[in-house]
């Protein structure tokens, strides 16, 4: 582009010639008042404020859709055209609520900022403010027309940035043209895409996100994306959605094993956070981003391999001890780093809880050893059948660090009259036997005393053992269950019987043999501020339900060696400033260990901000990272789609109930390519808004 010279207040410029004069100023850091301008969008010289005077020519010109021409003149500063531009700004205001403080926009608003500029008030004007009411009833966006300057920023960013043209200037009830939804329609009813761009360009608050939908505080390239913000692995969502619409499988897959070494476990047995803040469940269902995962995970080629760095030999070693997804996760990046890294792992195999702990119809084991094949093929040892009980003795081998990631592997029983039993169970010895393959058989009336996950992964597998009847009890109300929806409903269609409302306070039993839950109903339930449960009972509403084996899944907690020594506090977790760093240089800490039980995805992040931790203590630079996925280049189109919104959740096919709790096999199957691209195109694509240019206010430019 051919580059033209003019002169702005004095100031010589070197300008492209194709700019206009506003453009030119700006990017020569040179500013001049605006507000209907936007870098993004296209020039409608609507506000009056970019008015100059260009020497030899009659009158003022619109500095936003007068091009530079080579050894202009232009000056911007003059009385007249600070009157002009004041006179422009109070009749803006003259229709504009004085209310600023009660704007989420308080002090980030550019038409705050300009009235501060020009010095402008409404003093010496009428008002003609004729409020309407705050219009709430779109399900993510505010519309407050009281602080509408109809400078047209938002229906150019509908019309010609994203093309979905849902905005326009409307004629109100008054007879004031203002700008709304065409035919004052509700968003929905003119199928709005959601994009938010029409927020993102609003200089005032006319146009807010309805509170909660985004995560305040947050790098903004994160916190415009709720699904990526949501998830502890903060794996880039959006991105790898996108690349499933169109096809980019191999890149989707690479997106994800940026932040994450077992896509495909996640994508069985994930907790979905990013679900459960997707913006799109307000106008019908999230999007399934767990399936989408999954389905990526199964088309993986491996060439993301090709693309990870290994960084030269530390001569360091680290020690882990267990092998669940935090220790392995952490493992894989140390090694990465150039360090020595020899896993522990005092059952027969690999994995933790992936393994031992969540059944194999949720989890299929080939998806899982597939994943932990990876991570020794980068050159991690893995010593099954090997229980570190001494800390000491380990230093002693030379290990410069130990990272404890042992899980919470160990069930919990109240202490209730008859919980002693022999035929009374914990979930978590329950569940690893089963996986192990030496549970004995069941059969009979099996009772599962809890409402979360784990009591339906035990009730499960105990109908897959053979039990004829299996009942789970729990406090809550079906509606106040802790277990996942999905959970519920499969553990309801494989005949799993939930007696809710309902606290079991003994065991009966006769000669040490379980016979039954002694048990009451509840009428309601709740903590205190000190988390100790205050329980009210219904009078004379004491009942047995009979049992052949019951089994507590009532909690969990980290087993910790008496032999380790090292500080532990409530829950048997081990003590630590950061969930990461013991009060010993060189022990370390990640997963459930640290902070409790929570989730797979939970211990994936703790396994990488162990491994930056210890890299660190190593000498190292702490980059794990790694960029396996080409860089996207995405473009601001949508267009409109008339069908957009009605689309549903794809669901996955699943075995039949009565054929799968014969086996082990998985209960739901991927997603077919057809219907992954189906359900990848409802995304709202949140984070294509991160791309919309921020504005700069005048006190950042260096000539004002």
């Amino acid at each position: 582009m051919k580059t033209v010279t003019i002169t702005i207040d004095g100031h010589v410029l070197a300008v492209d010639s194709g700019d206009s004069i506003l453009k030119a100023a700006l990017k020569s850091d040179l500013y001049i008042p605006h507000l209907c301008h936007h870098p993004d969008l296209p020039d409608i010289s609507a506000c009056g404020l970019c008015v100059v005077e260009i020497e030899g020519i009659e009158g003022v010109k619109s500095a936003c859709s007068t091009a530079v021409e080579a050894n202009m003149i232009i000056c911007t500063k003059t009385e007249k055209l600070n009157k002009m531009r004041r006179l422009s700004m109070e009749l803006m205001l003259a229709n504009h609520v004085d209310d600023c403080t009660t704007c989420p926009k308080y002090l980030k608003c550019e038409l705050q900022s300009l009235i501060q500029y020009l010095g402008v008030s409404t003093a010496r004007l009428k008002r003609t403010l004729n409020a309407v009411p705050v219009n709430t009833s779109n399900p993510l966006f505010v519309r407050d027309l009281n602080r509408c300057v109809s400078c047209g920023r938002c229906v150019r960013a509908c019309r010609d940035l994203r093309g979905v043209d849902v905005l326009d200037y409307q004629v109100m009830e008054d007879d004031r043209i203002m700008v709304d939804v065409r035919q004052h329609h509700r968003m929905t009813e003119e199928n709005c895409r959601f994009c938010g761009a029409c927020v993102e360009v609003c200089p005032t608050g006319a146009l807010q996100d309805k509170e909660g939908v985004f995560t305040a505080d947050l790098n903004r390239e994160i916190g415009l994306s709720p699904c990526r913000s949501a998830c502890p692995g903060q794996i880039n969502v959006p991105k790898y959605i996108r690349l499933i619409k169109e096809g980019q499988y191999q890149e989707a897959i690479a997106v994800i094993r940026e932040r994450a070494p077992f896509p495909h476990s996640l994508g069985y047995v994930c907790m979905a956070f990013c679900e459960d803040q997707c913006r799109r469940k307000e106008i019908n269902e999230a999007l399934s981003v767990r399936e989408l995962k999954k389905f990526a995970a199964a088309q993986d080629q491996g060439l993301w391999k090709d693309k990870v760095g290994i960084k030269t030999a530390s001569g360091k070693k680290v020690a882990i001890i267990g092998s669940g997804p935090a220790g392995l996760t952490a493992a894989y990046y140390l090694k990465k780093s150039g360090h020595e890294v020899t896993v522990f792992e005092k059952l027969p195999v690999a994995g933790g809880m992936l393994t031992t702990g969540i059944p194999a119809y949720r989890l299929p084991r080939q998806a899982v050893q597939a994943e932990i094949q990876v991570i020794t093929d980068s050159g991690v040892k893995i010593l099954t059948d090997t229980e570190i009980t001494d800390l000491e003795a380990l230093k002693k081998l030379g290990y410069d660090k130990i990272l404890i990631a042992i899980g919470a592997g160990q069930g919990t029983r109240l202490p209730i009259d008859g919980a002693d039993c022999d035929n009374v169970l914990e979930n978590i010895a329950f569940l690893k036997n089963a996986a192990l393959e030496i549970s004995p058989k069941l059969d009979g009336r099996v009772v599962v005393l809890g409402g979360g996950n784990v009591a339906f992964d035990c009730a499960r597998t105990a109908r897959r053992l053979g039990a004829t009847e299996v009942s789970i009890l729990c406090l809550e109300s079906r509606e106040g269950m802790t277990a996942s929806p999905d959970e519920i409903e499969e553990g309801l269609a494989e005949g799993i019987q939930i007696i809710n409302d309902t606290s079991f306070y003994a065991i009966e039993n006769n000669d040490n043999h379980a016979t039954g839950a002694n048990c009451r109903k509840v009428e309601s339930f709740s903590f205190d501020e000190n988390r100790k449960m205050q329980l009210k009972l219904v009078p004379d509403s004491e009942h047995v339900i009979p049992a052949d084996t019951i089994i507590f899944a009532t909690g969990q907690r980290p087993e910790i060696p008496a032999g380790w020594d090292l500080p532990v506090i409530g829950g048997n977790l081990i003590a630590s400033a950061d969930e990461v760093k013991v009060k010993d240089s060189s022990v370390f800490l990640a997963g459930d260990v640290s902070y409790g039980t929570h989730s797979v995805i939970r211990a994936i992040a703790s396994g990488r901000k162990a491994a930056v931790a210890i890299d660190l203590a190593l000498g190292g630079d702490g980059k794990i990272e790694d960029v396996l996925a080409a860089e996207e280049v995405t473009g601001s189109w949508l267009g409109r789609d008339e069908t957009f919104l009605k689309k549903q959740r794809e669901q996955p096919a699943q075995e039949n109930p009565e054929t799968r709790i014969t086996g082990f096999a998985a209960v739901t199957d991927c997603l077919s390519a057809n219907n992954a691209c189906k359900e990848a195109e409802r995304c709202f694509q949140c984070d294509l808004r991160v791309a919309i240019t921020k504005p700069k206010f005048w006190a950042s430019y260096g000539i004002k």
